[in-house]
């Protein structure tokens, strides 16, 4: 076939040039937004963070967090918001110069600076929110001993009596596109070359290291003391018995007891369409959560436990064997504990 060919396929250049149109609207929306439900704002709250400005219901929430010792968030504060336009309006001529020139050695030095960048744009949005959450002023009309208020950098956190909610917006969800469609081109102009060069060989498998691994969720720890059963509302106590559910969204529900877990589960999700795990604490190791495919699950009338569910779980069957002696208990699995 000659000298393999350097140069990109038209329909990634114009891949290209409508992301660099892309990134150039990204400009006037919001990238971020934090969602904040509370019962005393059911229309919720929320804050906006465009490339230069903080939006939303800033001034409501300065006033809240003014409560707890969090510093109040002012555009001026962050340079970040000075420079991003302008980083994203030179990816933007970053990507039609590219397209222009239209060589694959170019596509894959874009590719990795907007992953690089992408990854330093995360790590100081967290950092932004570490600091602000944790920095607080020791002399707050309100003070949680060890309680730190930091959002979470994707999904949902309980904070206090406030649910936050922390999600890409209309401009973000564009970002987000712009790097699966570059990583698209990447792929096909790889795949490309490395079938011009080899004929009759397997296709090497482009491994991705950037991918959405990061929206793997583990579930929350419970508080002993603090966390109320999502159930029966009342505040779990005892380390022994708890369970929790996990949702595909990251999501915890807690739980002081594996009676009050199937309860809401039968009440909310009638079927696993929507949820990620269920988990059981072990009764051998306090704050331990084992998923329920591992579990090793007791039934027994002589156990007690908060909300006469009667059931327990280990992470061995070791273990397990020697408390179903002392309780006299059976040994179920997780489909007979869930009935599914």
């Amino acid at each position: 076939m000659g000298i393999p060919n350097k140069n990109l396929q038209g329909w990634v250049r114009i891949i290209l040039v409508l992301c660099a149109v892309g990134l150039l609207a990204v400009l006037f929306f919001p990238l971020w937004k934090i969602d904040l439900v509370a019962p005393q704002y059911p229309e919720g709250l929320v804050l906006l963070i465009y490339p230069n400005k903080l939006s939303g219901n800033v001034d409501i929430i300065n006033g809240l967090n003014h409560y707890i010792g969090m510093k109040t968030l002012h555009t001026a504060d962050f340079f970040e918001f000075a420079v991003l336009p302008w980083i994203i309006i030179g990816f933007s001529l970053l990507f039609f110069i590219v397209s222009f020139v239209g060589k694959r050695k170019w596509l894959y030095w874009l590719f990795f600076l907007f992953v690089v960048f992408g990854i330093l744009a995360m790590y100081d949005f967290w950092q932004w929110e570490y600091n602000y959450g944790h920095n607080l002023n020791p002399d707050a009309a309100i003070i949680v001993p060890g309680m730190a208020y930091q959002p979470p950098l994707i999904g949902f956190k309980q904070l206090l009596n406030f649910g936050a909610y922390s999600i890409p917006d209309i401009g973000g969800w564009i970002f987000i596109s712009v790097g699966v469609l570059l990583l698209l081109g990447l792929i096909v102009e790889w795949r490309l070359a490395i079938q011009i060069r080899k004929k009759n060989s397997h296709i090497l498998i482009f491994i991705l290291i950037i991918t959405l691994n990061s929206c793997n969720y583990n579930p929350t720890p419970i508080q002993i003391g603090r966390d109320q059963c999502n159930s029966c509302k009342m505040t779990i106590s005892d380390e022994k018995f708890g369970a929790a559910i996990l949702t595909k969204k990251g999501k915890t529900y807690c739980f002081d007891d594996i009676q009050c877990m199937l309860v809401f589960k039968k009440n909310n999700y009638k079927d696993f369409e929507n949820i990620s795990d269920i988990y059981l604490t072990n009764y051998c190791k306090a704050h331990q959560f084992v998923k329920l495919s591992n579990a090793i699950i007791l039934a027994g009338d002589q156990i007690r436990s908060p909300m006469n569910g009667n059931t327990i779980a280990f992470d061995n069957r070791d273990s397990a064997e020697k408390y179903q002696k002392l309780f006299q208990a059976k040994i179920i699995n997780g489909h007979q504990l869930t009935g599914l």
